[in-house]
């Protein structure tokens, strides 16, 4: 089973009512928000400081992760002034949200649900393969999808969404599990593995003991009987980490 980048998770679920039209709008809107009223500035500065707030992040933080400063930035949350195109979609980028969203406070109704404190950014296979060797390249808001969870877990964690039927019928294509790389699996635990040659892979983890040469032997199962298992001792691989948590998407 492969594993690849999904579609866009926000960093809050959101109850929104709001038409196509609203969308457009709001994409129109951002074009020349220098030259926007005062009251227009203060609903997207407003909406810039409830999402920033709801991060935890201060001014300096934002201020750190689009490359401004605190004054700037106030002046952008209180109204005082617009904000160019180029930091909006900067702003929009750290908080984990559409440009659109920011403005949509004031077009439509939005109520946001707070779902935990921490964000997990949302990932391809190939920087899943990437995830354990350099870390230090995903920082905070550098990804473009993020999840939000209440979990302890490693700086490191990170989401996938899964694709294919392999795991069927416990997983589901469109399924994201959320992957720990610091936590060392147990028997029955499902990891992603990654081989020489960048694919990863998400299956359960079976260990098979010591074989000739003293060297432990690692299966990984399908849960889809119509597809084969994975040895350790037959296609070398290594583990990228463990899942702790699963998130299922309802299908229309």
């Amino acid at each position: 089973m492969s594993i690849n980048l999904g579609e866009v998770a926000s960093p809050q679920i959101l109850r929104i009512s709001q038409n196509q039209s609203q969308a457009d709008s709001a994409d129109r809107a951002l074009r020349g928000t220098q030259n926007r009223p005062d009251n227009a500035n203060m609903k997207v500065g407003d909406e810039i400081r409830r999402r920033r707030k709801a991060v935890k992040w201060t001014l300096e933080d934002l201020a750190a992760e689009v490359g401004s400063d605190t004054g700037n930035l106030s002046r952008i949350e209180t109204g005082k002034q617009g904000a160019s195109e180029e930091m909006l979609r900067k702003i929009a980028a750290a908080l984990g949200c559409r440009v659109a969203d920011l403005f949509a406070a004031g077009e439509a109704n939005v109520e946001p649900v707070p779902v935990g404190v921490r964000r997990i950014p949302l990932v391809s296979y190939v920087q899943a393969g990437l995830m354990s060797e350099a870390v230090d390249s995903y920082h905070l808001g550098g990804a473009e999808e993020w999840l939000l969870t209440d979990l302890e877990l490693a700086a490191s964690a990170f989401a996938l969404r899964i694709k294919g039927d392999s795991m069927l019928p416990d997983f589901k294509e469109g399924d994201v599990v959320i992957i720990d790389p610091e936590l060392a699996p147990s028997p029955g635990d499902f990891v992603v593995a990654k081989n020489g040659e960048n694919e990863a892979t998400f299956k359960k983890f079976r260990p098979r003991g010591l074989n000739e040469h003293g060297e432990h032997v690692v299966e990984l199962v399908p849960l889809n009987e119509d597809y084969p298992s994975i040895r350790s001792d037959s296609q070398p691989f290594r583990i990228i980490g463990t899942m702790v948590e699963h998130r299922r998407y309802r299908r229309r």
